[in-house]
């Protein structure tokens, strides 16, 4: 088994600019775009969103950028497009419980014409009322009323008066009082003097005469007091009577026009009531003061408390669903319990805070009702009340405007609002990612009982002719939404070669569009500067070297220490028991490769195989794991000759941040088997591979950023021909390396050499035959070798295994004399020797 040498056309995916069958992006631009290899994850949401059982809310599982928010609102907005207008939602003033406004709901488009008729009817009332009421008819009939009430009340007065005249008392009315007066005998009124000049039994008898005429008053009071109400009685039903059919003929105007059917026909026809009740009973405040009067706090109150009144009988439209053709699609970016269950806000009068039904505010729950609401998992979270509320919403579909919602900003609240609770039928659908969703799985059983629907939007997916049509129309979509010049197609084919390399497989399409949007972007603004109409290929290149320059400063200080002699990496030559080995460093927004050096040391002993970062904690799980995988790969490569005396230790030089992964089990294992072996390594050579029990190196991540990095060291340094990598074969199919890695390829200046087993990479890397090739058979252990003289290769030469045997034999043979060396010997004092020892 050997390495293969990788041709220049194997290293990256090449699509044919003519292959794609337009000349540019504009020719796409009305072309509906599909969901771009998401096929699975668009039955799923046209499954969830038609489904009109409760329960059946989406989840919506992929990474930022995979356009998942977009297209769920393109597929919300077509389902909702199939669905009815739901009805508005007003709120109502509730005369007789004031503090818990009624909710009502009217099919679509009346909530605003209910608004605008009672608005008017408020309106033409105040006009309408005082009108009626100064109408010529309407003051005949009160003054008949106050004519035959003045004739009863003269003639209980006369004879009130006739009575008082009769015991010499003259009676007179003084601002609504009786005042009487004691007459003497010439008629004319008794001074205080003379009246105390009377003998006392004239004073006694004008005293019992005066609580006569006290009790005669007081029955005259009596009498005319059921008078004075039977009067005000009549005069208010006369209002009544007078106004009601004002008040009537507006409301049956307003029932009229309201022709469609509607569900709370009940409720609001007892609001229409308590109207014409409370409007009836308060027509003492349509009456403005008498003309001349001086204005004063008296007339101020009236217009106050009409003004009230009016606007208790006007409408709250919390929802107006009229312009709407559809089912509403509501796209929540920042909710908060005031934006997402709804309000009420408060207002400060008087030190207190006051509220009534027209400061109900609809939060997007209500506003979404019949139809879609669009959440994201993250935002939710922030805020545990928030989630925990949602939750309660979820169980009962009931939403209740509570206190908390309201952010009331102080303690002193003359009324608290609890508004009528609201049955609400509407479709979440929560976005987040896989991590967000198992996590709140397991913290939150009841999320999959109410979330039934999985949306899964996948990262990549394989290429074929369709999905590179459905990307280049994506393209142009992009370029028409953005106002941009469009993209040739040998522009286009460069974009969708960047998408094989972000998904790192010359199969499959990354499904992250925004990294894509993004790049069109940079492309045409680059393309704008040059003042051309057509985006070219250099414009993408420029893009994405421009867009290297803005990220790339941490590597180039990396291989400025290299150049400056601070990082010691050989790229030339060959050294014992020293392998440059390729890593990635992801920064987040920036992700790059970049050489390590592995040297191993190896002596006799018993210790085994000693991972110097895993003893000082500098390494991960995964890397812990694959030194282990080494060593049980290594003990049975040697297995025939167990027990070894063997101490091994493995170290990455000048590294400090920590080492995770396995990618580099391949390169400890070939320095290992040099510094056993005595056979030193081309340095110009760099190596990844992970590597499995049986010596079979297997794929890693971060192919083409590793090589790359490698390669821009060699290129630093200086290529002569010597320099390459040795990657796993299984990589192969993940090559979409940079334009400039292919020319030195091309020109001979720089090798890609792939390995399927161990035992080809380190003969390519000591350029002796390894003596290791895994035997065909299914019983064969790692390290079996072919049927041939221990140690040699068919032809007598020395192989990398029977050198490292021949070194594990001297360890024994070493480890063997030590121990000797220290056995007591035979009849001697085993205390004697130990103080010798000591």
């Amino acid at each position: 088994m050997t390495t293969r040498l990788l041709a220049p056309h194997e290293l990256r995916l090449r699509i044919a600019p003519e292959s794609l069958g337009f000349a540019s992006t504009a020719e796409l631009q009305d072309q509906p775009l599909p969901w771009i290899g998401q096929e699975r994850a668009q039955a799923a949401a046209a499954f969830g969103l038609a489904m009109e059982q409760p329960d059946y809310h989406l989840f919506v599982l992929g990474e930022t950028g995979s356009g998942r928010s977009t297209l769920l609102r393109q597929a919300m907005q077509d389902a909702a497009a199939k669905r009815p207008v739901p009805p508005d939602l007003c709120y109502l003033h509730d005369f007789d419980a004031p503090e818990h406004p009624r909710a009502l709901r009217l099919p679509a488009g009346q909530g605003r014409q209910l608004r605008q008729a009672m608005a008017e009817m408020t309106k033409a009332l105040q006009t309408e009322i005082p009108k009626r009421l100064a109408a010529a008819d309407y003051k005949a009939e009160v003054e008949r009323i106050e004519r035959d009430w003045h004739a009863q009340e003269a003639q209980a007065f006369a004879a009130l008066d006739a009575f008082a005249e009769a015991r010499h008392f003259r009676l007179t009315r003084e601002d609504g009082r009786m005042v009487f007066t004691l007459l003497s005998a010439r008629g004319q009124p008794l001074t205080e003097e003379e009246a105390h000049a009377l003998p006392r039994e004239r004073r006694a008898a004008i005293e019992a005469t005066e609580q006569e005429l006290r009790a005669e008053i007081a029955r005259f009071l009596d009498t005319m007091r059921p008078l004075e109400l039977a009067r005000d009685e009549a005069l208010a039903k006369l209002r009544r009577q007078t106004i009601a059919p004002v008040v009537e003929r507006h409301l049956q105007d307003i029932r009229r026009d309201l022709k469609k059917q509607i569900k709370d026909a009940v409720k609001l026809g007892r609001w229409f009531d308590q109207i014409e009740r409370e409007l009836l009973a308060e027509l003492d405040l349509f009456e403005p003061a008498q003309a001349g009067a001086e204005p004063g706090s008296a007339e101020e109150e009236r217009k106050a408390a009409l003004e009230d009144l009016l606007a208790h009988c006007r409408v709250n439209l919390a929802v107006d669903n009229a312009d709407r053709s559809g089912a509403p699609v509501i796209v929540e970016d920042n909710p908060q319990l005031r934006s997402l269950f709804g309000s009420v806000e408060y207002q400060a009068e008087s030190e207190m805070l006051v509220a009534d039904f027209s400061n109900i505010r609809a939060g997007s729950l209500l506003q979404a009702h019949g139809g879609f609401l669009l959440l994201h998992l993250r935002d939710l979270l922030g805020d545990e009340g928030l989630w925990e509320r949602l939750r309660r919403f979820l169980r009962s579909s009931r939403l209740q405007l509570e206190e908390g919602g309201a952010t009331v900003p102080g303690p002193l609240v003359a009324i608290a609002l609890q508004p009528e609770p609201v049955d609400v039928e509407v479709k979440i659908v929560l976005i987040g990612s896989v991590e967000e969703y198992y996590a709140l799985q397991e913290g939150d059983p009841e999320t999959s009982r109410r979330f039934r629907v999985k949306v899964d939007f996948a990262e990549r997916f394989a290429a074929t002719p369709e999905t590179y049509r459905a990307s280049s129309i994506f393209v142009a979509r992009s370029c028409q939404k953005h106002g941009l010049p469009h993209f040739g197609a040998p522009a286009v084919a460069l974009l969708l070669e960047q998408s094989h390399r972000e998904a790192e497989d010359q199969r499959y399409q990354s499904a992250l569009f925004a990294h894509t949007e993004a790049l069109v972007l940079e492309s045409a603004a680059l393309c704008r500067a040059r003042s051309s109409t057509l985006v070219e290929p250099p414009d993408v290149l420029a893009a994405l070297q421009t867009r290297t320059l803005r990220h790339n400063y941490p590597e180039q200080q990396m291989h400025e220490s290299i150049a400056d002699g601070e990082r010691l990496i050989s790229v030339q030559g060959a050294t014992l028991g020293q392998v440059n080995a390729l890593t990635q460093i992801d920064l987040g927004d920036y992700r790059f490769g970049f050489p390590v050096r592995i040297t191993a040391r190896t002596y006799a002993g018993h210790e085994g195989l000693l991972n110097i970062e895993r003893e000082v904690d500098m390494s991960g799980p995964i890397h812990d794991k694959g030194v282990l995988i080494l060593h049980s790969y290594l003990m049975a490569l040697f297995s025939h000759m167990a027990p070894l005396a063997l101490h091994a230790s493995i170290v990455f030089e000048q590294e400090y941040g920590g080492i995770e992964g396995d990618s580099a089990s391949c390169a400890e294992l070939y320095a290992l088997l040099s510094a056993l072996s005595g056979l030193p390594l081309r340095q110009g050579i760099a190596v990844t591979g992970a590597l499995n029990q049986r010596g079979e190196v297997l794929p890693v991540g971060g192919i083409n950023e590793k090589i790359e990095g490698w390669f821009r060291t060699c290129a630093h340094a200086g290529l002569d021909g010597t320099q390459g990598v040795l990657i796993p074969a299984r990589n192969q199919r993940h090559l979409m390396l940079d334009h400039e890695v292919l020319q030195a390829v091309e020109r001979g200046q720089f090798h890609i050499h792939t390995v399927e087993h161990v035992s080809a990479g380190i003969a390519l890397l000591t350029g002796v035959p390894s003596g290791m090739e895994p035997s065909v058979g299914p019983d064969a252990g790692p390290g079996a070798r072919t049927e041939m003289e221990p140690g040699l290769e068919p032809g007598g030469a020395a192989t990398v295994l029977a050198r490292a045997e021949q070194t594990l034999l001297a360890y024994r043979r070493a480890c063997r004399q030590a121990m000797t060396a220290l056995r007591p010997r035979r009849g001697a004092n085993p205390r004697a020797q130990q103080r010798d020892q000591g």
